[in-house]
C-alpha cells in the first residue's frame, strides 16, 4: 500500500496583500504537519499552481521552503505557473522528451501518471487561466497508459476534466475534457483522478472514474455556486489531501491542518 501526500494551488508570493494568508507561512505550517504526522508518506505531489505569478522569484522561494520537507516530492503546473521559468528554478526536475512537466512515477501497486495542464506559453489570461492538454499530451497520456498495461493508474493533474458546480471554476476547467476522457476510457486500469484548481474539497465521479479534488494552502473558494468570480475567496483553514492507494482500492482524505492540534491527543 502506498500512501501520498497531496497539496495543491500553494501560490508562492514574495509580497503578500493585506488581509491575506501568507503563503509561505501556510506552506511552512503543512510541511511541519506531513513531517510530524505523516512522515511516513511515500510521495508528496504538488498539483499546480505552486506560484501566484510564476517569477522566478516566486519558484526559488519555494524551492527554498521544499528543503523541509522530509519526504520526496513531485512537482506540477497550473494556470498561475510559468513553465519557462519554473524550469529555471527547478532544472533537475524530470521533463517528458516534449519539454511538458510530466512524469509516470511507478511504485509497488500503482503507476502516478503527473499531468502537465498549463495553457501556454503564450500567456495570454483570462484565457490562458483555463487548462490545455494539446496533441503532444494526450499522445503521452495514452502511451503511459498502454504502457502500464493492466497495472492500476492515478492521475494527477491542475484542471478538473470536467463540471464541478462552481460556475466561474467552470468556465475555467480543461479545455479539452471530452478528449481526454477519449484516451482514459480506452484503458481499465485508471482507479482515480486527483486534480487542484478550485479551493475547494470535492469529491464524485465522471464517466465511471472517480476524482478528488482538494483545497488549498491559502485562500478557500466560498461555496457560491452561481457567482461568476474565480477570484473570490475566504479565509476557512488550509488542508492537504492524503491519499492512500493498493492494488485493491483508492482511500481519500482531507487534513485541514489547522484545525486541531494533534500533539494533544
Amino acid at each position: 500500500m502506498q500512501k501520498i501526500v497531496v497539496f495543491t494551488d500553494t501560490h508562492m508570493q514574495p509580497e503578500v496583500d493585506e488581509g491575506k494568508f501568507d503563503p509561505d507561512v501556510q506552506l511552512q505550517k503543512g510541511i511541519a504537519h506531513v513531517n510530524e504526522f505523516n512522515g511516513d508518506a511515500d510521495l508528496v505531489i504538488f498539483c499546480g499552481d505552486l506560484t501566484h505569478n510564476g517569477d522566478v522569484a516566486s519558484y526559488e522561494m519555494l524551492r527554498k521552503r521544499l528543503e523541509d520537507l522530509d519526504i520526496p516530492f513531485k512537482l506540477l503546473l497550473g494556470n498561475h505557473d510559468i513553465r519557462e521559468n519554473y524550469k529555471t528554478a527547478f532544472s533537475n526536475e524530470k521533463l517528458d522528451e516534449n519539454g511538458f512537466v510530466q512524469q509516470v512515477v511507478e511504485l509497488p501497486d500503482v503507476n502516478l501518471i503527473l499531468l502537465d495542464t498549463l495553457n501556454g506559453p503564450p500567456y495570454n489570461y483570462p484565457y490562458s487561466h483555463q487548462g490545455m492538454l494539446c496533441e503532444n499530451r494526450l499522445s503521452w497520456l495514452d502511451q503511459q497508459l498502454e504502457i502500464s498495461d493492466e497495472k492500476p493508474c492515478v492521475i494527477f493533474m491542475h484542471h478538473p476534466a470536467h463540471d464541478t458546480g462552481f460556475v466561474a471554476m467552470d468556465s475555467i476547467k480543461l479545455i479539452d475534457g471530452d478528449a481526454f476522457y477519449e484516451v482514459v476510457k480506452r484503458y481499465s486500469n485508471v482507479r482515480h483522478i486527483v486534480c487542484g484548481h478550485v479551493h475547494r474539497t470535492i469529491s464524485g465521479s465522471y464517466k465511471g472514474i472517480s476524482f478528488s479534488i482538494f483545497k488549498s494552502t491559502v485562500g478557500q473558494m466560498p461555496m457560491l455556486f452561481d457567482k461568476m468570480d474565480f477570484h473570490m475567496e475566504v479565509n476557512e483553514p488550509s488542508a492537504y489531501g492524503i491519499v492512500t492507494i493498493s492494488s485493491e482500492s483508492v482511500l481519500v482524505q482531507t487534513e485541514d491542518f489547522e484545525l486541531s492540534d494533534l500533539r494533544s491527543i
